[in-house]
């Protein structure tokens, strides 16, 4: 009898092992594909798509083991505001009538540790286009494969990377909403933390990571927030040409957190023509690329566990000196060019640069009597410039000094 007990029970363990669902391992390439897939419409804030991808990003962070760190015991965060009208003012974090509600997706790694480690990426987008979009042919999805699924697949292999093995800090994983509006999720996070932001050691952002160039451009902003950063960015840095910018404050959801007094970095491979349009799409993406940008994070991440917290430090803040101007020559400034002047990395067709013959790949050095050896100094130009002026502009195109005439 005991011999048929035996077998019976080991027959039963294996009945139930082959019922058991085997956990599939998602590429990063599928949750890109997921994320930006026409299906979820743009995943604009307050959507029922949005919350098709919270929902996504909820079972993920699931999945790899991370604890809920959302609101009451779950992995969401929600805010509601009211949609500011003035693009120079703040959203109203309110409920009533003509609001929204956005959701952040937060998990985390309890480690037990004094210091927690904030890893970040917005995940929603525009939706069918409107305000922000560079579209100029009617509403269509816009899929922000590279703006910002890229970011959010990134996060999420560092999330398994990082599960059971840097015991030296806590880790808190944020997929913001709202990133869009105006960094509505990460400010309401850092008014409303779900955790203490006292032990908050420094954050990490990750906004448009998926077009890393042919010849491994990354741009890194926040480099001035601690004394180290360029030290340890440089001293782990496994050939990318890297562009250091100090400044903390920017145009991504860790300008949040540095207002908090936090150190941040944030990542960035560069604008490019379909930024900000439907063609964003995930097959466009630099997946080898994304992967070394995810090993050199967790090699900064891996170099920081077992050190003291960081030292703030208050950068310049960039945004303050930019020039106001009335007019655009129509183009897309190569944010990540290091040389002289401003290259061109996109033309709008029927504005100034496109009828005045300028091409992508172009690289402005005069504009009007002024001299262009950078980004701030095309700007200073463009704004001594009117509706109805007109302008000499010099570029070199393929070592070759060409001239021509704008007309704002």
């Amino acid at each position: 009898m005991k011999g048929i007990f035996f077998v019976l029970v080991v027959f039963f363990i294996c009945l139930a092992s082959c019922k058991q669902e085997v956990q599939k391992k998602v590429s990063l390439k599928e949750d890109i594909a997921f994320l930006a897939n026409d299906s979820l419409a743009g995943r604009e804030t307050g959507t029922p798509q949005e919350l098709q991808a919270a929902q996504y990003l909820k079972n993920r962070m699931e999945s790899i083991g991370l604890s809920p760190r959302g609101n009451s015991g779950t992995y969401f965060q929600t805010f509601t505001f009211k949609p500011k009208k003035d693009p120079h003012s703040e959203a109203e974090f309110v409920s009533g009538d003509g609001t929204i509600t956005g959701t952040n997706v937060i998990g985390y790694i309890d480690n037990g540790a004094n210091k927690t480690t904030i890893i970040g990426a917005h995940y929603d987008h525009l939706g069918m286009g409107g305000e922000g979009s560079l579209y100029a042919e009617g509403e269509a999805i816009h899929n922000g494969a590279d703006d910002n699924a890229s970011g959010v697949g990134v996060m999420l292999k560092l999330a398994e990377k990082l599960k059971d093995s840097l015991p030296g800090s806590n880790y808190l994983f944020m997929a913001f909403s709202g990133e869009e509006m105006g960094l509505l999720g990460s400010n309401y996070f850092c008014k409303n933390p779900t955790i203490d932001l006292e032990k908050a050691n420094y954050m990490i952002n990750m906004d448009m990571v998926g077009r890393l160039r042919e010849d491994k451009t990354l741009a890194i902003s926040g480099t001035g927030t601690t004394p180290i950063w360029s030290q340890v960015l440089n001293a782990n840095n496994p050939g990318f040409k890297l562009v250091l910018s100090e400044s903390g404050v920017g145009p991504s959801d860790h300008t949040s957190f540095y207002l908090q007094e936090i150190p941040v970095l944030h990542f960035f491979t560069g604008q490019h023509e379909d930024y900000h349009k439907p063609s964003d799409d995930f097959e466009k993406l630099n997946y080898k690329g994304m992967e070394m940008i995810g090993d050199y994070i967790l090699t900064v991440i891996t170099e920081l566990d077992d050190t003291k917290k960081l030292t703030f430090r208050k950068t310049k803040n960039e945004s303050e000196e930019v020039p106001r101007f009335k007019v655009g020559l129509g183009v897309m400034p190569d944010y990540l060019f290091d040389g002289q002047g401003m290259r061109i990395d996109g033309v709008s067709e029927e504005r100034p640069a496109a009828i005045a013959g300028l091409l992508k790949g172009d690289v402005v050095v005069q504009l009007g009597d002024s001299t262009v050896t950078d980004m701030m100094s095309y700007m200073r130009a463009l704004s001594a410039f009117e509706e109805g002026d007109t302008a000499n502009v010099i570029v070199e195109r393929k070592g070759k000094k060409i001239g021509a005439q704008v007309k704002f």
